[in-house]
């Protein structure tokens, strides 16, 4: 309820279609113009396999910035958060956009030319014929490359450039009229190495563990599902502030299997030491070895979803196991959301539907 009054909030245009709240429709409003889209999100309401539409207008504004938005399609983690973050992509779409339209004056290049000059051109990654897109590289303290994206207006210097960059926490500017490229470069480096220990727990996990997803993450990710054993995986949310404390946890699997590891969890917490890494913690408080990268393949745990004998379904994996010890066949969610609802000896109470399993019928 609170975050459906949120969304009227933030975009009081945009309506609910169902009960479920797997569809909205309406306007999104930037600039004092409004712009038709329809949100189509899954059963299981996970962002990252929503599937957007809108009018051609609007898609035609955003084209440049599709890829800034996918990657906020995962890393939100919600729809409110989506779309407050929508609005101010919008709102910088648009403002280059009629940018394109103002000539620039001849002050504008030389300016631009010698900040990039005293940058060093060895920095830059990319700019446009128009000399109105920059992208920088940068490489961190651990050798991680990165990249910014300026989008620069015709008032460039006395007003900042547009900055785009793929963090897990928003990336703010401080900028004077007397500032130039090179400062902006070094606010970069400084939010590189306030980042560090989270890519560096991110990155233990990624090379010595199983990750079922997402499958190539994007250093704004904050999320891993890791592998444990046959269909058994955990969830984990790690804060990109606070890095070493405890993440939150969302086990997955049939429950004989999830529930030891819960209880783990909840009577080990107090053991978690913020001095080592978050990966050794894990270990430690759920008390097992996570499969080694070095040892198994990740076919040992991607098992196909035994209603539509595929692994991957709209970008997502099967996180449904039957309960059953005997069985534990793997679905995905929207598989076995459609079997069910087809069985007419299935039931429903709100969002929950109780029915047998296609497989072993418990």
């Amino acid at each position: 309820m609170a975050g459906a009054r949120a969304l009227l909030r933030h975009c009081p245009l945009l309506l609910p279609q169902d009960r479920h709240g797997t569809a909205y429709e309406g306007f999104v409003t930037a600039q004092g113009k409004d712009f038709h889209i329809r949100i189509l999100l899954p059963v299981d309401l996970q962002l990252k396999n929503a599937r957007i539409e809108c009018s051609w207008r609007l898609k035609k504004i955003l084209h440049g910035y599709r890829h800034i938005l996918k990657q906020r399609l995962h890393s939100c983690p919600d729809l409110v958060s989506f779309m407050v973050e929508l609005k101010t992509v919008l709102e910088i779409a648009l403002k280059n956009t009629q940018d394109l339209h103002i000539p620039r004056p001849p002050e504008y290049y030389s300016c631009l030319v010698r900040d990039l000059e005293i940058l060093g051109w060895n920095r830059v990654a990319y700019v446009d014929t128009g000399l109105t897109t920059v992208k920088l590289k940068a490489e961190d303290s651990c050798g991680r490359q990165h990249l910014i994206t300026l989008k620069l207006n015709a008032k460039y210097p006395t007003e900042p450039p547009d900055c785009l960059v793929d963090f897990p926490v928003p990336f703010a500017v401080s900028w004077m009229p007397q500032n130039s490229l090179i400062d902006i470069y070094n606010q970069f480096l400084a939010a590189l190495e306030s980042l560090k220990k989270f890519w560096d727990a991110l990155d233990e996990i990624d090379g010595k563990t199983w990750v079922l997803e997402p499958e190539n993450p994007t250093r704004s990710a904050t999320t891993r599902r890791i592998a444990i054993g046959n269909n058994v995986s955990v969830n984990v949310e790690v804060d990109p502030r606070h890095p070493n404390m405890l993440p939150e946890c969302y086990f997955l699997g049939a429950d004989h299997e999830v529930n030891p590891l819960r209880t783990k969890l909840n009577n080990n917490m107090h053991l978690w030491d913020p001095e080592i890494s978050l990966l050794q913690n894990l270990r430690e408080l759920l008390e097992i070895d996570f499969p080694s990268r070095a040892v198994l393949e990740k076919s040992d745990f991607a098992k196909d979803c035994g209603i539509c004998y595929a692994y991957r379904l709209d970008g997502s994996t099967p996180d449904r196991v039957c309960d059953d010890p005997r069985c534990g066949q793997p679905f995905h969610q929207a598989c076995l959301y459609e079997w069910l609802q087809g069985l007419p000896t299935s039931r429903q109470s709100f969002n929950v539907i109780f029915g047998e399993c296609p497989y072993c019928n418990k």
